[in-house]
């Protein structure tokens, strides 16, 4: 795939649908730096947006992938192969939460293990500080990572309409949560609610067959 070339098509046709990046990028749950990055060839859009994109664009994804309106007797790609790199996609977004876990643990044991001796070794207080400032250094950027990987693996269901959305770093970094379930305002209907993770990107609650990361 020609990023520049996909990048300037979603430019084109997001214009001709008079349409900012941001609302764009608000139809879609996403910022508008992410659209940004699409549209100067930095990044593509993953796969379960193109659907979504499409529509709100008036193309088909073979439109998109090939940059351009394809017509013809080209070989439309099929609704198969699309939910294959869907299902991909969620699987990795799940070993990406996988690791979160493991990063978390690992930088939780480190930050209580300094506490504990600084507590309870017998030491100068220095030796105390200097070891509490090291475990804190060690751990406080990988919870940075954690709440990074965090944001973008998945999407965030609001609690109230069922709206799923990738939130910014700032957001998740600055919202209350419990576990995996964060205290957010929903880009789409502006209400504030315990939004839970989610790996599966629906507007339907009522799904049976959801995926969702338990707390």
């Amino acid at each position: 795939m020609n990023q520049i070339k996909i990048g300037k098509f979603i430019a084109e046709k997001r214009r001709e649908q008079n349409l900012t990046q941001l609302e764009l990028a608000e139809k879609l749950g996403i910022t508008d730096r992410a659209v940004s990055k699409w549209e100067t060839g930095r990044a593509t859009p993953d796969s379960g947006l193109m659907l979504e994109l499409c529509e709100i664009l008036g193309i088909t994804v073979t439109d998109l992938l090939n940059g351009e309106v394809v017509v013809g007797n080209i070989e439309e790609v099929s609704n198969e192969q699309l939910l294959l790199a869907i299902k991909e996609k969620q699987q990795a977004d799940k070993r990406l939460l996988g690791i979160e876990i493991f990063i978390g643990v690992l930088a939780t044991i480190v930050l209580l293990a300094g506490c504990l001796v600084a507590a309870y070794v017998e030491m100068p207080d220095w030796a105390k500080y200097t070891i509490i400032a090291v475990s804190a250094v060690i751990s406080i950027p990988c919870f940075i990572i954690c709440t990074k990987i965090e944001q973008v693996a998945g999407y965030y269901r609001c609690a109230v309409c069922g709206h799923t959305h990738v939130p910014t770093f700032g957001m998740v970094l600055g919202a209350m949560h419990r576990d995996r379930t964060r205290y957010m305002k929903c880009p789409k209907c502006g209400k504030w609610s315990w939004q839970k993770k989610v790996i599966e990107k629906s507007e339907d609650t009522t799904i049976e067959n959801k995926t969702e990361i338990n707390e």
